[in-house]
């Protein structure tokens, strides 16, 4: 079967996951809610971030991943690169300032990625201003979950810690180490400000 790119598929499969996370939201917001006397409350709580919306945009994430990687493979480079804008527009926080931004595979002078360019380099390459980057998202994924060892969460910023288990077409599977720091702008939508990643330690 051909994967084809529609050009709204990453703001989709974004949407739809953060959507997962504020339904939730709404309704433990609803079943809590106090008497019309104290109706001011809950609109200071609903900007809060949930456990639903991080694991929604954890999913959203892996499933952008897998559809960039995709389309770089039945339609090449060109298509996932434009769908790799779409979800770094769509999920990380460079509107915001600089995004904390350490990818698994890079090295210095270029180990950490706060600009737009950076990110978008580092996961489809072509870019020549970053030499050194083949492209993570070009690496045939074909799953991708994340395992959360905690959550830390403070109105509207969390942070995460586990693992993301990947698996190529071959069925070959990478674990990465991974910390996220989200926060939600003046929309409500859920940004990435903090990715930090890195191969588990191997003792010798």
């Amino acid at each position: 079967m051909t994967f084809k790119l529609s050009q709204s598929m990453p703001a989709l499969v974004l949407a739809s996951a953060l959507a997962l996370g504020a339904c939730a939201s709404t309704s433990t917001t609803d079943a809590l809610a106090a008497p019309a006397v104290e109706a001011a409350a809950p609109v200071a709580a609903a900007v809060d971030i949930t456990r639903d919306e991080v694991a929604a945009a954890q999913a959203a994430w892996c499933d952008a991943l897998v559809m960039i990687s995709m389309t770089a493979d039945n339609n090449g480079a060109d298509a996932a690169r434009a769908a790799a804008e779409a979800v770094i527009d769509g999920a990380y926080g460079y509107a915001l300032g600089p995004v904390l931004f350490k990818p698994t595979l890079t090295t210095v002078p270029q180990t950490f990625r706060i600009t737009r360019e950076g990110a978008l380099a580092y996961f489809v390459g072509q870019n020549a201003n970053f030499p050194n980057d083949t492209g993570f998202a070009m690496k045939h994924w074909r799953s991708c979950a994340s395992e959360n060892a905690a959550i830390f969460m403070d109105d509207d910023v969390a942070m995460s810690m586990g693992n993301v288990r990947f698996t190529d077409k071959d069925g070959n599977v990478t674990v990465v180490d991974k910390t996220w720091g989200y926060k939600k702008d003046a929309a409500g939508t859920l940004r990435i400000v903090l990715h930090h990643s890195s191969l588990p330690y191997a003792p010798k």
